[in-house]
């Protein structure tokens, strides 16, 4: 099946080439480490009645992109990986799951876009923003871009921005006054997670190193917590919610700092962690909450207005040229990357 998928797309690519509908994108045609990521030529993408054609001016490298192209996932996952993804290959080899560009076409029947439109977007599980045309449906996770960021930061919104919001406040319900407590607070998620829990009234302490401890501050922690030096789920301290988007810190190490009613939030987990919460998401009065955010045009909604106000702004470590996109990943590959890497097409 994998073989005459790839003659489908090489017949595909050859008349594309044939009548000049080619585009630039960075293919992963194996699992392996950044080096298997090369740019070639591909077919553009068709455009159906509800469709957006955008024409990508910056994308991002994630921590998902990462692990789909490395195949390295929390214990559980590889074999989901694989049969979701593809057993020997990539089944879509062009990854990049949020973007930020300009509309270059429109199917006839949209209504909300039109040419020339600045926009921003979340592929998700579809994947392909690491290329220069992508299409989108008018009604899946797309929205106008704030007036007051540029392309680098409108790309680097949708993915941290998006799962933040889900589970602070579509999952967790968090409310002014509340303790927060965010363990990877200077990554994609945790930086943003800081910010709208900061904007939302609650007291945030951040878990990161102490590099970083000056900058998350800034973001709005009222407290920072160098996990080299201190372990919070030893200290006294209690907190109403616990947010680990690192993986490192499984609820049984830290109910002891989760108060009574608390909830506990699981960005990153095992599939037995994840299994766990769903079957049994209740630990007395404590609560465990694990899952993906979905694709919402609405979380984007939400955070162009927390942008325009001035509440939340995405920080970008490096940016690179959409030809350099083999050292944007060895970036996020080293585990040690401070908000977000970008790439410009």
């Amino acid at each position: 099946m994998a073989d005459k998928t790839y003659a489908v797309k090489r017949l595909l690519l050859s008349r594309a080439m044939a009548d000049g509908t080619t585009m630039k994108a960075a293919v992963c045609q194996r699992y392996g480490p950044p080096e298997v990521v090369k740019i070639a030529d591909v077919a553009r993408p068709s455009v159906g009645d509800r469709d957006v054609l955008v024409r990508v001016r910056a994308t991002t490298v994630t921590a998902g992109d990462w692990r789909l192209r490395s195949g390295n996932v929390p214990r559980g996952f590889k074999l989901i990986l694989r049969l979701g993804f593809g057993i020997r290959r990539p089944r879509q080899p062009i990854l990049g799951s949020e973007l930020a560009g300009v509309v270059e076409e429109v199917g006839p029947a949209v209504r909300r876009f039109k040419p020339g439109d600045k926009v921003f977007a979340l592929c998700g599980a579809k994947m392909g923003g690491h290329a220069q045309f992508v299409s989108i449906g008018e009604d899946a996770a797309i929205a106008h871009m704030p007036p007051n960021v540029s392309f680098e930061e409108a790309a680097a919104l949708s993915l941290a921005g998006a799962t933040a919001l889900w589970f602070l406040r579509d999952k967790a319900k968090v409310k002014a006054g509340e303790r927060v407590l965010i363990n990877g607070a200077s990554g994609g998620v945790g930086s943003a997670a800081v910010q709208i829990a900061k904007h939302d009234g609650a007291h945030v302490t951040a878990v990161c190193s102490s590099t970083n401890a000056g900058w998350v501050k800034a973001l709005g922690a009222e407290r920072v917590i160098d996990y080299t030096k201190e372990d919070f789920a030893k200290a006294q301290d209690r907190y109403d919610i616990i947010m680990d988007t690192v993986g490192n810190a499984p609820f049984r190490r830290c109910k002891p700092a989760l108060s009574p009613g608390g909830r506990f939030l699981l960005v990153v987990n095992t599939l037995a962690e994840l299994l766990g919460a769903l079957v049994r998401p209740r630990r007395g009065t404590r609560r465990l909450i694990g899952g993906v955010a979905p694709e919402r045009a609405e979380h984007l909604l939400a955070l162009r207005e927390l942008v325009e106000s001035g509440a939340f702004r995405p920080h970008i470590e490096r940016v690179f040229p959409f030809e350099r996109i083999v050292d944007a990943y060895a970036v996020v590959d080293s585990g040690r990357k401070k908000g977000n890497v970008v790439v410009t097409l």
